[in-house]
């Protein structure tokens, strides 16, 4: 049997005394039998092709043609605005982009100062040829005269020292300086010839540097990628052509500039730039709003860096193109917390929310105006509702009743600044809350009975998380429920009859709510907010509930927040708010006050104010100790005006204070202190109850009571 042999190995090169191939030892085996040996000039190309295309390499040969043409472009936009300055190329650029656009008016304005500039330039063109006469004149009369003064400076001098010689000593002095001068300028001459020209690239460098002139395969990896790229009209009408419209796209290729007489001026505005583009005939404004993600993307920004708002001029939207990134960085502290002087004004002051996207202030008036604000969970809606609080309660004559149906311990700070404060997400603590808003109807309906033209302090009635009351599955005795959207729901009719009539008395509702739906946040609810402000949410539906439909056609969109990210941001409409004309809209990043910094701005507020007893907890079905219950709401003021301590009753307890007149109140206080000073007594014409006596007649009696125990 014949035995076949394998060769792992074939020398190329036989033997010349033909004794077959040695052997190979097997470490020299190559991993692939019949591969041939590679030859010496092409191992050598491969070490050539990887030294050539190695990132270091890349990166030099990259940075040496981006400056280089930095250089050569820089030098390029010198001479065109040179030749702009000297020449009437712009105004003929812009005369034409004027008639590609169909604009006449337009184009007579430029062709009028395309005149004007021709007659200047040929008025200096022709008082050029009399220059040369008027300068050979100046310097003569201007040399004899300076001569004639150096002599009779010198002859003043000779007289004065007697010496004939000083007649030219002014004169002598004279030639030494300009002598001086000229070996300056002979030394310094040689190196200005070579620096000079040094001086002149570096600065068309710089020019072409910031202009970025230099093809796209050289710049740096983050503008090639497009962060950060900087926004020119070329780059937003390239934008626009490429949207997928074909109507824009065809109208900006039969343009004679190329689409640019669409802009108007980029601005800076903010942490980004602004334009408005006029669009061509038969494209709407519509068909680019509802491009805005490719559009963001055509212009190398996310979705959320760019913003589409629609300006009063017709057929027109408003580009507002943020720089890259800059969204995502925080903003500075609230005034609230690094100014510790500031105090509000109800009626005339504006509160500090925030800043808006251009990075001006975002300042909110809260004078008679109902608030809504809404949002997806965990995205900053009961910071930003608390913020407007602690302005206001900087202002000690708002008082507050407030209803937190979370429960964690949010609005802890407010201890001491709120007459009412209700802490707890519980049916029992909806029921509270409910008759907390009762309450403020019954304090509403007094205020509307009163003679007219009394003044009212602002009442804020604010509670968070409403959501919850409106989802109270629980009923009063009489089946009523508190929750719900009907009309026999005792929390949404309380609503209802405050944003009808409480604005005239100065009695306003503020909530905040989550996730808005039509059980959650009632349609009559949500459309009686004057002020109406939403976070993140999740569909343009929901938009419209928080913001209604005319905020949400003419562009703003909270659906288009990012979840997470932009916590803080708000979507506001309200009459409140400086909004750009033509805008239904404005968005808003709020200032983030902590809880420490909430604290420390209460704790101001509580010194500006007379102390104030804050109901934390609403007891019911015990019997009521009526002496320690007033002394209860009376807490530390000095005096407190007998209206209040009976409205403060009522809040207290409804059923057993609900029904109080003066008389029930002054019968009481007359029983505590049958012997001593009258605890309610007159102050100024108004009738007060005293802190001081009210807590001896307490004390008094607490001690009659433990003599008769023992």
């Amino acid at each position: 049997m014949s035995e076949n042999v394998v060769h792992l190995y074939k020398d190329p090169t036989p033997d010349p005394e033909g004794h077959g191939t040695p052997p190979i030892p097997l470490a020299a085996v190559p991993d692939t039998p019949d591969a041939p040996l590679v030859p010496l000039w092409v191992r050598s190309g491969r070490a050539v092709r990887s030294l050539a295309t190695h990132e270091r390499t890349t990166t030099v040969a990259r940075a040496m043609a981006r400056h280089s043409l930095y250089t050569v472009n820089g030098g390029r936009i010198v001479a065109r605005r040179a030749w702009d300055g000297k020449t009437g190329s712009r105004y003929e650029r812009m005369l034409r982009a004027a008639e590609a656009a169909g604009n006449t008016e337009l184009a007579e304005e430029w062709e009028e100062r395309l005149q004007r500039f021709r007659e200047a330039r040929h008025r200096r063109r022709m008082d050029l040829l009399h220059t040369p006469v008027d300068i050979a004149k100046g310097v003569a009369v201007g040399t004899g005269m300076s001569i004639g003064v150096l002599v009779a400076l010198g002859i003043v001098m000779a007289i004065n020292n007697k010496d004939a010689a000083d007649v030219v000593t002014p004169l002598a002095a004279t030639v030494d300086f300009l002598g001086l001068l000229i070996r300056i300028v002979q030394i310094v001459w040689g190196p200005a010839l070579i620096l000079g020209p040094l001086f002149a690239l570096l600065g068309m460098w710089g020019v072409g540097r910031h202009q970025q002139a230099a093809p796209q395969w050289a710049l740096p990896a983050s503008i090639r990628s497009g962060e950060g790229e900087p926004i020119t009209p070329s780059i937003v009408v390239k934008a626009l052509r490429d949207l997928g419209i074909p109507a824009m796209r065809t109208a900006i290729k039969e343009m004679g500039d190329a689409g640019a007489s669409m802009l108007g001026p980029i601005t800076i505005a903010g942490c980004g730039v602004e334009v408005d583009v006029t669009l061509p005939s038969g494209v709407s404004t519509n068909e680019v709003q509802t491009r805005r993600r490719k559009l963001a993307e055509n212009l190398t920004r996310h979705e959320h860096e760019v913003f589409i708002t629609l300006p009063p001029a017709a057929r027109t939207v408003r580009l507002w193109i943020a720089d890259s990134g800059a969204l995502d960085e925080p903003i500075g502290p609230s005034p609230l917390v690094t100014d510790e002087t500031m105090t509000a004004d109800y009626a005339k002051g504006r509160a500090p929310w925030g800043q808006d996207l251009r990075g001006d202030a975002a300042l909110l008036s809260l004078y008679q105006r109902h608030l809504l604000i809404t949002g997806l969970s965990n995205q900053g809606k009961t910071v930003a509702l608390r913020s407007l609080a602690l302005w206001l309660a900087l202002d000690k004559s708002v008082q507050f009743l407030i209803g937190d149906l979370k429960g964690v311990g949010d609005w802890n700070m407010f201890d001491g600044v709120a007459a009412t404060l209700i802490q707890g997400p519980t049916d029992e603590h909806v029921v509270q809350v409910t008759e907390m808003v009762e309450g403020a109807v019954s304090e509403m309906n007094r205020r509307i009975q009163a003679p007219p033209g009394t003044q009212f302090p602002a009442l804020i009635v604010l509670v968070d998380e409403a959501q919850v009351a409106f989802m109270c599955p629980a009923k009063d005795d009489e089946k009523r429920p508190y929750g719900g959207s009907k009309a026999n729901s005792r929390y949404f009719m309380a609503v209802r009859k405050i944003h009808n009539q409480g604005r005239a008395v100065n009695v306003l509702m503020w909530q905040g709510t989550q996730d808005p739906t039509n059980e959650n946040l009632p349609k009559l609810v949500r459309e009686g907010a004057h002020t109406r402000a939403s976070l993140a949410l999740g569909t343009e539906s929901q938009a419209r509930m928080a913001l209604g439909d005319k905020a949400v056609d003419g562009g703003a969109a909270p659906n288009l927040l990012r979840p997470g990210l932009d916590q803080g941001t708000l979507v506001v409409a309200s009459s409140g708010i400086e909004i750009p004309a033509g805008q239904a809209s404005i968005t808003v990043r709020t200032h983030y006050v902590d809880d420490d910094a909430a604290k420390a701005i209460t704790a101001r507020a509580k010194a500006l104010r007379d102390g104030v007893a804050t109901l934390t907890v609403i007891e019911r079905g015990e019997e009521r100790d009526r002496l320690a219950d007033i002394v209860r709401v009376v807490g530390d003021a000095a005096r407190v005006r007998t209206k209040d301590v009976l409205h403060r009753l009522a809040i207290l307890d409804e059923d057993a204070y609900g029904d109080w007149s003066f008389n029930d109140l002054k019968r009481v206080l007359d029983d505590a202190a049958p012997d001593g000073p009258d605890i309610a007594y007159k102050s100024d014409g108004v009738m007060v109850v005293s802190r001081d006596r009210l807590a001896r007649a307490l004390a008094n009696r607490d001690d009659e009571g433990s003599a008769s125990a023992s």
